[in-house]
């Protein structure tokens, strides 16, 4: 399925839908477009930024205006401004202040001095966006891009210091007076076919998202995909699933005791401490353990799953198995990995810290039984230890489905485990430590993914913050985004059968180019003029990433691509690895939520995730029906008398890597023949078969293949020998049969 650039998308409740013009930011005659609010009586709130400025919002339809009043020579927007301040997540007025600089009274002084100019110039963000709502259309195409973020914040019941009221009372903390805005979003799914260009660093106006706030479904982090399987038949428009999280911070209230109809807010646990409204969708039944449904057809948002368990960290990640449809999630809280039926059950877990670490040669870490108690006097909100996460140890972030396996990153220093995902989908109770990142910090790898070349891409998230101000909810500007492939062959004198140095990428125009926040996909690739090409399966690497237009040194330059404080997402050509692509002007860049003057902010945007439906991925493992082949002898090497098979293959997996086809071929010595070492050669005219000349004990037996056509059978001739036979020279004994393989439908790109 293609996604047709022209085909209408909903504009949520707005009902607005931008055509190319907009893109550019102004109308055919040359004047900027700017989408204002109109005047509504007896809806007015005050929202606060990051600063601690406050700021009127007025409520009411929005709609587009061809502005034709006299402009400065040198636009706001063209040097890292806008005509609108920008709280993460929420449209409001004009006004700009430093908290260092502005007093309270100044702030509120400044924030009445409306006249005309708050009236025209309510709102110049890029997009306009409604809460999520039942679509006529589909909200997921091929190529879709979901984002989650922090939803902003707003000061509720707010009256205007010009009010009877006159807006807070001496003395008060504005900060004191800040809460979640519910009715922004939190998780927003972009249109990003049409890029608009080349890639050259600039920013991308995108058509209006599709949006969840956070009234429905609270913080989120995590998000996946399932296959689109509907009452048992393929739809093609998959459901999108996010995770309840702790990434975005953790705030407590407790009942107001002021009478200004606000909750009190508290930095320590007490009695009567709840979480705030807006922090795990409490509202509709979530908790910090809960996992949402998306519809991809109607947008409409339900509870999937709930690890009730969960006292407050949330969960780490998701992924989706597309051959036993279920899903995985990691618990921040307990360490251990849910495995989920597409019904939403909880089936079993696997606990890494008890039945991973052994396996490589570390002593079992049990879960601690640390919670994370609001109403106790340990609970510091600034303070993530006694927020009841498992030890680092054994804490399980990422999640990621691939090739029969289910890959997992563990704690702060990143070390990148899977187990095997048996033919019944159980935990095949095979755990295997992989690599251990090389990075220039030890952060904890917060998402991992997968292309069709081989590659593993993994994204760093700096450690949790959670500021009361809201203004910073990880410590970011060192995270880095890297990619590994196994060794071909395998090195044995290595450890680990990926290599030992990753590829880097550039993220972010600040110094070092390290700005991940943790975040990472694989979309299809792009043509020359930024539009989606979905014949490309996996060629466009999508990472989230914090201030990412931001270097004071390159400030002219980056203006012409438009606003500088920018956090979201950067999408860049797969095989722009550094030193290419440094700065990043070989990629296109998307704000979360549309507002540019909060560059001070950190960790406010979460992961990422693209629906990018290929015929086959990496890893791709395809059940033959009934089962493989019987072997047989040659008839140069008939078996002597009626004696048995001397070998049995039990699977076979296949991989993509730089190099073509993979295939591992799990072998069992069914008659006690004592092999070790195989040698492979095609019996399929045109198709060449090579095995490696080197085989770990343990280990699955790899051949490459080339020359074939994807899905095509490959008859492969085995020797089965062991190497102290050959070593001794001359003839020896050898165990032959022919495999029947049947290659997956994807073309290994190269």
């Amino acid at each position: 399925m293609t996604s047709n650039p022209e085909a209408p998308r909903s504009a949520g409740t707005t009902g607005a839908r931008r055509d190319h013009r907009l893109r550019d930011g102004v109308d055919a005659l040359g004047f900027p477009l700017i989408p204002l609010t109109q005047r509504k009586s007896g809806s007015n709130v005050t929202v606060r930024k990051a600063d601690n400025s406050i700021r009127e919002k007025r409520a009411g339809p929005p709609r587009l205006a061809l502005i034709c009043a006299a402009t400065p020579d040198v636009s706001p927007v063209a040097n890292g401004g806008s005509f609108m301040s920008r709280v993460r997540g929420t449209r409001v007025s004009s006004l700009i202040y430093s908290p260092l600089t502005y007093s309270l009274e100044g702030r509120l002084r400044r924030a009445v001095h409306a006249g005309g100019l708050l009236a025209l110039a309510l709102g110049a963000g890029l997009w306009l966006g409604g809460a999520a709502k039942a679509q006529e259309t589909q909200i997921i195409y091929p190529g879709s891009m979901a984002v989650t973020g922090f939803s902003g914040t707003i000061i509720p019941n707010f009256d205007a210091p010009d009010s009877e009221k006159g807006g807070l009372p001496p003395g008060v903390d504005p900060v004191d007076e800040t809460f979640i805005d519910t009715t922004r979003a939190t998780l927003r799914v972009f249109d990003v076919s049409h890029l608009g260009g080349p890639a050259s660093g600039q920013l991308v106006f995108t058509p209006p998202p599709f949006e969840v706030t956070s009234g429905q479904i609270g913080q989120v982090f995590g998000l996946t995909y399932d296959d689109g399987v509907r009452d048992g038949v393929p739809s093609g428009i998959p459901n999108l699933y996010a995770g309840a999280s702790s990434l975005h911070g953790i705030r407590i209230v407790t009942p107001d005791t002021d009478e200004d109809g606000r909750p009190e807010r508290q930095r320590r646990g007490m009695a009567g401490a709840t979480f705030m409204e807006g922090q795990f969708g409490t509202e509709n039944g979530g908790g910090p353990g809960t996992i949402w449904k998306i519809d991809g057809i109607t947008g409409q948002v339900a509870k999937f799953a709930d690890i009730d368990t969960n006292s407050g960290p949330g969960i780490g990640n998701l992924t989706f198995d597309p051959i036993h449809r279920q899903f995985f999630a990691s618990d921040l809280d307990t360490g251990l990995v849910h495995r989920i039926d597409a019904g939403g059950r909880l089936i079993d877990t696997f606990d890494h810290g008890v039945a991973g670490r052994p396996a490589h040669g570390l002593a079992p870490a049990a879960d601690d039984g640390a919670v994370m108690d609001i109403q106790g006097a340990a609970y510091d909100s600034e303070d993530p230890e006694t927020w009841g996460y498992t030890q680092d140890e054994r804490r399980v972030w990422a999640v990621s489905y691939h090739g029969g396996r289910l890959y997992y990153s563990v704690g702060e220093k990143a070390e990148i485990w899977s187990v095997g995902i048996a033919r019944d989908g159980s935990f095949a109770g095979d755990p295997r430590w992989e690599l251990t990142v090389k990075a220039d910090k030890d952060y904890a790898v917060t998402d991992i993914a997968f292309d069709n070349s081989g590659f593993m891409y993994l994204a760093q998230r700096g450690p949790v913050e959670n500021r009361y101000d809201y203004s910073q909810f990880a410590d970011s500007g060192k995270g880095e985004v890297i990619r590994y492939w196994r060794e071909n062959p395998d090195d044995p004198e290595t450890e680990s059968v990926w290599v030992e140095a990753p590829q880097e990428y550039a993220v972010g125009f600040p110094q070092a180019n390290r700005q991940s926040a943790g975040g990472l996909d694989l979309q299809y690739g792009y043509d020359a003029d930024g539009n989606l090409d979905t014949s490309v399966c996996t060629q466009t690497l999508v990472n989230t990433g914090d201030k990412l237009r931001d270097n004071p040194a390159l400030a002219e330059k980056l203006a012409a691509g438009g606003p500088l404080a920018v956090h979201g997402v950067q999408l860049t050509p797969k095989e722009l690895v550094k030193p290419a692509n440094v700065p990043p002007f070989g990629s296109w860049f998307v704000d979360f939520d549309g507002y540019f003057e909060d560059p001070e902010v950190e960790g406010h945007v979460g992961d990422v995730a693209v629906w990018h439906p290929c015929e086959g991925r990496a890893g791709y493992y395809e059940e033959i029906p009934g089962g493989y082949l019987p072997p047989f002898y040659p008839p140069d090497f008939p078996p002597p008398g009626n004696l048995p098979p001397c070998l049995d293959v039990e699977d076979v997996r296949y991989f993509c890597t730089p190099r073509g086809l993979e295939a591992d071929l799990y072998l069992h010595d069914h008659a006690g023949f004592g092999g070790d070492s195989i040698k492979a050669q095609s019996r399929t005219p045109g198709v060449g078969v090579t095995s490696l000349q080197s085989h770990a004990p343990g280990k699955p037996y790899t051949i490459d293949i080339t020359g074939h056509y994807p899905g095509d059978r490959v008859d492969v001739g085995l020797c089965f020998y062991r190497q102290s036979d050959k070593d001794k020279g001359g003839y020896y004994p050898c165990c032959k049969m022919t495999l029947p393989l049947r290659t997956p439908a994807v073309s290994c790109e190269r």
